[in-house]
């Protein structure tokens, strides 16, 4: 098998390939609304989950939490100080979950990686970050064999949050709120299949609450962890 050799960080056909046919399928959905952004492509559907999933999604988090990591593998107590934890597959509320996820955005399963809860308490935040792979990382070469570049992100947010806590994307200049149920989905790349920065993101302090979230990232090819 010849190795694979790509850019993470330049345009990509296939990249794009994958970017049309989920917008296409968003946009058709009714019950999918589009956030009026003009460089970032970002959908949300109201009660994509009942408030009992999202209660035993909580649960499954709160078992295994532990203090968060950045993707290079570092902690940092000032960047990312929240608690999350990968929730097993084989569970059959994450294997519905993720099915519905794939469901909705008609991305292949497989592609897919591990669905990661993650939850904030009283003055957790995670800072601006990108979820796409910057292809200067240390960690791109690593990133491209286990299945290339991160292409969409599905987040559900599983609680309500009394006060903060907000998804703000700054170079588009909003905040999205915790709504119980809720999903948010959004391209990292932009229509030519390269990294978007207008995808950076970040999770506001909470000041009053608890946030629940979990989350799932999309490749462009089949996921090997």
């Amino acid at each position: 098998m010849s190795e694979i050799i790509d850019d993470g960080g330049v345009a990509s056909a296939a990249r794009a390939r994958i970017g049309e046919a989920v917008r296409t399928r968003l946009d058709r959905n009714p019950m999918v609304h589009r956030i009026e952004t003009p460089h970032l492509e970002i959908y949300g559907r109201q009660d994509f989950l009942s408030a009992e999933e999202c209660a035993s999604l909580r649960e499954l988090i709160d078992a295994g939490a532990q203090p968060s990591t950045l993707f290079s593998g570092s902690a940092n107590a000032e960047y990312r100080t929240s608690h999350s934890c990968n929730l097993s597959p084989w569970s059959p509320i994450v294997e519905t979950i993720t099915q519905r996820i794939c469901a909705l955005t008609g991305i292949a399963p497989e592609t897919g990686e591990t669905l990661q809860g993650q939850r904030y308490t009283q003055g957790q935040e995670y800072k601006v970050h990108c979820d796409y792979f910057p292809a200067a990382a240390s960690y791109w070469p690593r990133m491209l064999k286990s299945g290339g570049q991160r292409c969409w992100t599905a987040m559900i947010y599983l609680s309500a949050v009394e006060e903060g806590g907000e998804t703000h994307f700054p170079n588009c200049e909003f905040m999205v709120p915790p709504v119980e149920g809720m999903i948010l989905i959004w391209n990292n790349l932009d229509r030519q299949g390269a990294p978007n920065e207008y995808s950076l993101h970040a999770a506001r302090p909470v000041s009053r609450g608890v946030k629940y979230v979990v989350t799932k990232w999309f490749r462009e090819r089949k996921w090997a962890p």
